[in-house]
């Protein structure tokens, strides 16, 4: 589904993905942790396409197509889509718009649909609001995944979607994303990928990943079970992470 390799990325000048190389499976979850300004959300946002983000370096595959030098616009109409850790606040686009114009760009008009997403993720009297305008930090990350079932991208890129909300929004949360997923499908018949950043692992909790990666200043170090380098996160914190690669 997608392929990194070599990877430099410079936002404003100074480097912040060095030499990355990331390949992530059809059907496929992988968890990304890293401290604080490691590059994660940076990485995200490249393999979306901001502008911000200079590729230097290195290129990207997506269903084996280099995507290096494509807009954000066409990496999302080829079925990438990413829900945002701090997504802006939209005044004067109402949230029901921008989900029927989505789903209108994949030939699908649905209020039906709409209406139940919305009222599957509690956003039923959030539909004729400004997107995001007045939302709590829960409400935010509810709407961000009502956005990506609208969209219903093949790879799906989730930035810390478990930061700045209660246990009660994460279940759903969790949920929501096991069936953009395709939980319950066996590996060969899923079709959607995704990568999820997460600093403290609660989202762990409700999705299984197959497999982690830790991110240390820019780069990709460690590669392991999920919930093994979480505990060693949990029990040594990533500073034990730089001295073990350090003594490499």
């Amino acid at each position: 589904m997608l392929e990194i390799e070599n990877l430099v990325v410079s936002i404003n000048g100074k480097t912040i993905l060095k030499e990355l190389s990331l390949s992530v499976g059809q059907g496929q979850i992988m968890t990304l942790f890293g401290p604080n300004g490691s590059g994660k959300t940076t990485l995200l946002k490249t393999i979306m396409g901001f502008p911000a983000c200079k590729v230097v370096s290195g290129h990207m595959l997506f269903k084996g197509e280099d995507i290096t030098s494509l807009g954000m616009d066409e990496r999302g109409r080829r079925g990438i889509g990413l829900a945002f850790q701090t997504p802006p606040v939209v005044r004067g686009v109402k949230l029901k718009d921008v989900l029927s114009v989505t789903m209108g760009k994949r030939g699908v008009i649905s209020e039906e649909k709409i209406v139940s997403d919305a009222q599957r993720l509690k956003l039923a009297d959030f539909l004729c609001r400004d997107i995001n305008h007045g939302f709590s930090g829960g409400e935010i990350k509810r709407s961000e995944l009502l956005q990506l079932l609208a969209q219903n991208p093949d790879l799906l890129l989730f930035d810390e979607p478990d930061s700045g909300v209660d246990l009660e929004n994460i279940k759903l949360i969790g949920d929501v994303i096991n069936d953009l997923l395709g939980k319950g499908k066996v590996r060969e018949k899923k079709k959607k990928s995704g990568l999820i950043i997460t600093h403290a692992g609660y989202i762990l909790e409700y999705v299984n990943p197959d497999k982690a990666c830790i991110m240390i200043e820019g780069s990709i170090r460690c590669i392991g079970n999920p919930r093994d380098i979480l505990k060693e996160i949990q029990q040594h914190g990533y500073e034990e992470c730089v001295r073990c690669l350090s003594s490499k």
